[in-house]
């Protein structure tokens, strides 16, 4: 079996040991300490555990670290810049879109890539993108204005 050896996570680069076919959240989580991506499901449905992949978004519970080699991949930890939380974190904790916090991660970097796509979503490409994130407490209202808020802030911060 075919191992890889390095993952370019969050702008940097690691050595890893693992098979191609070991799931890529096992890897940043065990190996890598990055726990902010969380194992929900387990089969790629719920979405707490998504990151990007070369800026897309992948449910990394489901993808191979194998597929995940050589490509840039970025977690909730690498959001942030220079201790400064990314406008939709910091939207996140202004409009209380959490109650649990357990899909927050996912919630939060699948929004970052329909914030890169499309920096002012309708309400109803917000919804559309963001279905198959799993919020279990119901918060949606709460993370569709937090999202909203971001898009807000990052066009201010362009401007």
């Amino acid at each position: 079996m075919a191992k890889v050896t390095e993952l370019q996570v969050n702008g940097a680069r690691y050595p890893v040991e693992a098979d191609e076919a070991t799931p890529l959240l096992v890897v940043l989580r065990d190996q890598l300490g990055l726990t902010g991506t969380k194992y929900g499901c387990g089969e790629g449905q719920c979405g707490a555990c998504t990151v990007l992949v070369d800026g897309n978004p992948r449910r990394s519970c489901s993808t191979p670290v194998g597929k995940a080699a050589g490509r840039a991949i970025t977690t909730i930890e690498g959001l942030a810049r220079n201790g400064r939380l990314h406008p939709l974190q910091q939207a996140f904790l202004d409009a209380a879109a959490f109650q649990c916090g357990y899909c927050t991660s996912g919630m939060i970097v699948s929004a970052s890539a329909l914030l890169r796509a499309n920096p002012r979503p309708s309400e109803e490409e917000i919804r559309r993108f963001m279905n198959g994130n799993i919020c279990r407490c119901g918060t949606y209202p709460r993370i569709i204005e937090a999202i909203e808020r971001a898009a807000e802030a990052m066009a201010k911060e362009k401007s």
